[in-house]
C-alpha cells in the first residue's frame, strides 16, 4: 500500500525469511561466515541458538544458499519428530526406499551405506534441525547415535541444530551430556541493540529500493528499540506498521506518534508496557508518597499547630527562645523511603518576627558545560582494569547504553541506581566506538555461564531492569567495539 509513497519495489519489511535482506551488521555476517567454515571443515555437532524472532530461521536460509555444491543438504522443520521417524525422515530425503514395516535397525544401516557412497562421490551431507529445543529427548539421543556414523577418517553427517536458549538448558541436564560433549561448535544470535536497529532498519528500505534521506527519527528509534527488545521480527512489525501510519497520515517521516502508533496496533506488547517498566515497585510508590504527606504535615503542624513566641525587649537571654521539639520515630513508610534515599533531619527554625523577612537563598552556580559527571568518571576508571583483563568466555549483563551525548543520562541512571541500594562495584561503564558511532555503555556482574547471568537477571533490583538487560558474552563486546578483551587461556 505504501511502496509508491516512499518508492519502493518490494515490502521492505516482511517477517518471512528474505535472503535479498540478511543484514550482516551486528555480527550475523561473522556468524554466518563461522558457521560456514565449521560445517566444511568440521566433524562436530554445531549449535545455534537465539530467542525467538532473533533471526535463526533467516540464517539458516542464508546458509542453504551459501553452503558449496557438493553439500547435499537436509533441512527439517519438524521438531516432533520420534526417534524412529527421524530416521525415516532422513532415509526418504537421501532417496532410500524403505519398508513401511522396517525394523529402526534395518533404516541406520541402509543410511550408512547411503552416506558411504555419497562420501565416496565427494559429498558431504549436512541436516539442517530447525526448532531443536522442541525436540522429545528421545530424539536427542538419536541425533546423538546419528553422529556417529562415520568412515575410517571422517563423519558422514554434519549435524546443525537451531533452537531457542532452552535448547541450552535441555543440554546442560546430567543426563544429555554425551550429546553436549559431541557439540563442537556454539553460536548464539543476540538481540540488537539501538544503533543496529537504525543501521537494520537503514539497510532494509535501501534493499527494498528507497532513495530518500533517513525515515526513522530519533524519538522513533527509541521507541522501537524499546518495544521490540532488539529482536528482528519484532522490530519488522513495528517499522511496517509505522511506514503504514506515516502513509495514511501523508508524511515521509517517522516520528514518536508513527512509532506509538505501531506499538499500539501490535499485538505482541502492550502500547505503555516500556513506560510501565521504567517506574519502580508500586510497595515503594506508596511509601515515598506516605512519607511526602507526612513531612508535609510535620510542617504545617510545626508552623500553624503551635502558638508563635513572640520575642519582646524584656526576654532576652537565650532561654527566652523556644527548643525545637523532637520528631515523632519514623514509621515504616519513612524508613522504607530512607534506605532509598536518605533524607537530611527536619530542622525547624525559630519563628520570626513579621516584619523581618527570611534572607533570600545564594544563587545556584551553573553547572559547567561539558564537564565529566563525577560517577561516570569515577567507574570509567575503575572499570577500566576489569576490560582489560577479562577473558572472552566470561558473561555480564547489559543493563544500558547511550551515545556519548548522553553522558548526563548515564550519570542520572547511575545516581538513580545507587540511591536504590546498588552496590557500585558490580557496575562498570565502558566507551565504545562502534563504525562511526560511539557511545556509552553499563554492564553488571561477572559471570562464568550465560546460565548464571540469567540467574542473575532474574534477581536484579527493579532500577536496573529498566531498559531490559540481557545476557551478553565478553567476546561480544569486543567484536563489537574498540574495547581491547583478553582472550581466554
Amino acid at each position: 500500500m505504501y511502496l509508491e509513497h516512499y518508492g519502493l519495489s518490494e515490502p521492505p519489511f516482511r517477517i518471512t525469511p528474505h535472503t535479498d535482506f540478511f543484514f550482516s551488521g551486528a555480527n550475523r555476517g561473522a556468524t554466518l561466515e563461522a558457521l560456514l567454515y565449521a560445517i566444511t571443515h568440521d566433524e562436530g555437532i554445531v549449535k545455534i541458538s537465539g530467542e525467538v524472532g532473533s533471526g535463526k530461521t533467516m540464517l539458516c536460509r542464508v546458509l542453504m544458499e551459501r553452503l558449496p555444491e557438493n553439500v547435499f543438504i537436509i533441512y527439517l522443520a519438524n521438531p516432533s519428530l520420534s526417534r524412529e521417524d527421524i530416521l525415516f525422515a532422513l532415509a526418504d530425503e537421501l532417496g532410500i526406499e524403505t519398508p513401511e514395516n522396517a525394523r529402526a535397525s534395518a533404516v541406520m544401516r541402509a543410511l550408512q551405506e547411503k552416506l558411504l557412497a555419497l562420501y565416496a562421490e565427494s559429498r558431504q551431507v549436512v541436516v539442517l534441525i530447525d526448532e531443536a529445543h522442541a525436540m522429545p529427548k528421545e530424539t536427542l539421543e538419536e541425533i546423538r547415535l546419528l553422529s556417529n556414523l562415520e568412515s575410517n577418517r571422517h563423519k558422514l553427517l554434519q549435524l546443525v541444530l537451531f533452537g531457542q536458549p532452552e535448547l541450552n538448558e535441555t543440554l546442560a541436564r546430567a543426563d544429555m551430556r554425551q550429546l553436549r560433549e559431541r557439540i563442537t561448535q556454539s553460536f548464539r544470535l543476540e538481540p540488537l541493540v539501538r544503533d543496529d536497529i537504525a543501521e537494520y532498519l537503514e539497510f532494509r528500505m535501501r534493499a527494498a529500493g528507497y532513495r530518500g534521506p533517513g525515515v526513522f527519527s530519533p524519538e522513533a528509534l527509541k521507541l522501537i528499540d524499546q518495544a521490540s527488545q532488539g529482536l528482528t521480527r519484532r522490530i519488522n512489525i513495528l517499522a511496517d506498521k509505522a511506514l503504514l501510519s506515516a502513509y495514511a497520515g501523508g508524511t515521509h517521516q517517522i516520528g514518536a506518534k508513527e512509532a506509538k502508533d505501531a506499538i499500539k496496533d501490535a499485538e505482541f506488547t502492550d502500547p505503555g508496557a516500556h513506560k510501565v517498566a521504567k517506574l519502580p515497585p508500586t510497595g515503594l510508590v506508596w511509601a515515598a508518597a506516605g512519607a511526602i504527606v507526612m513531612l508535609v504535615a510535620m510542617v504545617l503542624w510545626q508552623r500553624f499547630a503551635q502558638p508563635a513566641v513572640v520575642p519582646t525587649p524584656a526576654s532576652t537571654s537565650p532561654t527566652a527562645t523556644a527548643a525545637p521539639t523532637e520528631s515523632p520515630p519514623p514509621t515504616p513508610a519513612t524508613t522504607a523511603v530512607a534506605a532509598i534515599t536518605p533524607l537530611p533531619p527536619l530542622q525547624v527554625a525559630p519563628a520570626l518576627p513579621a516584619e523581618t523577612a527570611p534572607a533570600p537563598e545564594p544563587e545556584k552556580k551553573p553547572r559547567a558545560q561539558n564537564s565529566t559527571p563525577p560517577l561516570l568518571d569515577i567507574l570509567l576508571t575503575e572499570s577500566q582494569g576489569w576490560l582489560d583483563s577479562v577473558t572472552d568466555d566470561r558473561w555480564f549483563l547489559q543493563i544500558y547504553t547511550t551515545d556519548n551525548k548522553g553522558t548526563e543520562q548515564v550519570e542520572k541512571f547511575l545516581t538513580k541506581a545507587r540511591n536504590s541500594g546498588v552496590e557500585l562495584p558490580h557496575l562498570r561503564v565502558y566507551r565504545a566506538v562502534i563504525g562511526p558511532v560511539s557511545r556509552h555503555g553499563v554492564i553488571y556482574g561477572d559471570y562464568a555461564s550465560r546460565k548464571d547471568a540469567v540467574n542473575a537477571l532474574e534477581k536484579l533490583p527493579a532500577v536496573l531492569k529498566q531498559n531490559r538487560p540481557y545476557p551478553r558474552q565478553a567476546v561480544r563486546l569486543k567484536l563489537n567495539s574498540n574495547i581491547p578483551i583478553n582472550k581466554s587461556k
